[in-house]
């Protein structure tokens, strides 16, 4: 299945690079027999003798002597990675929060503007490079950190409480989303891709029409009352569409033998639809609360 997740949607993503199925990669036919599948069905022994004929006592040997096929051998993505590698990136990116939170006073907005400009351009090199990189994930992870960490701290001063509340919301989705995903009430169908897609297309023109007219003094608004609140809930269900997006990539990278590495890349697009809902989640509850 070719994904529709811009961080998974590149070539090179989740593919067979040295012998690992990977997504969209049409697979050949294959036998199959009782051991199809396991540690022994490349076992180059068992296509080269002829049914009945003893091994002899140097390819027992070699046999006997060779490692076992497993994570650690293999190299492959398993869920632990994932897991790992996205708590590391979350990590990192509270800390990068916490630095802003201590460091900056609530009114300061320059340097968060800069890291968030920052964490725009890395974002992009991460998600057109064609091989992962980690510490380039990580740097991402500290400067969008340090971005949520200055915004929240200025609207925690107006609206005191707002942060946890986000956070929680945040928390809530994401596990909401977990649970109807693996009990497959949500199922990632190209139907499903292709609706949620042109949704997320027309939700980004939409608020780029609203950012040309506030430069001209118009307000559309998006950003206060009803129609805002409208606007608020749909953002937040376009990130859970999104973290749909993620899980589903994920299962299937793990099912075809990805790479370890490629647990990297599900941990950055696990993170950039965490942030999204969290952007979202911060502006829905401070329109709620009465900040316009």
């Amino acid at each position: 299945m070719r994904s529709s997740n811009p961080v998974f949607s590149r070539e090179g993503s989740f593919t067979r690079g040295t012998g690992y199925a990977g997504f969209g990669t049409q697979q050949q036919p294959q036998a199959t027999g009782p051991y199809t599948g396991s540690p022994y069905d490349n076992n180059p022994y068992a296509q080269q003798q002829p049914y009945g004929q003893q091994l002899t006592a140097e390819q027992l040997a070699e046999m006997y002597g060779a490692p076992s096929a497993g994570p650690l051998r293999t190299g492959r993505m398993t869920m632990d990675d994932v897991v790992a590698r996205t708590a590391l990136t979350l990590l990192t990116l509270v800390v990068g929060g916490a630095l802003a939170w201590f460091a900056l006073p609530a009114e300061n907005y320059g340097f968060a503007v800069g890291a968030a400009l920052a964490a725009f351009v890395v974002g992009l090199v991460v998600s057109f490079k064609r091989s992962v990189s980690a510490p380039l994930i990580l740097t991402y992870a500290v400067l969008e950190g340090f971005f949520l960490g200055a915004i929240t701290k200025a609207l925690n001063t107006a609206l005191p409480g707002i942060a946890v509340q986000a956070v929680l919301g945040t928390a809530a989705v994401f596990a909401a989303m977990l649970i109807a995903y693996k009990s497959g009430r949500i199922r990632v169908t190209p139907r499903y891709t292709r609706i949620g897609m042109a949704v997320a297309m027309g939700f980004v023109i939409l608020l780029l029409i609203n950012m040309a007219a506030s430069m001209f003094g118009a307000d559309m608004g998006l950003r206060s009352g009803p129609l805002g609140i409208v606007v608020g809930l749909l953002g937040i269900g376009l990130g859970a569409f999104f973290l749909s997006l993620d899980f589903a990539e994920i299962e299937e990278g793990i099912r075809g033998g990805a790479p370890q590495q490629e647990s990297w890349r599900a941990a950055f697009g696990l993170t950039l639809s965490l942030v999204w809902i969290y952007l979202e989640m911060l502006r829905l509850i401070a329109i709620l609360r009465g900040d316009d």
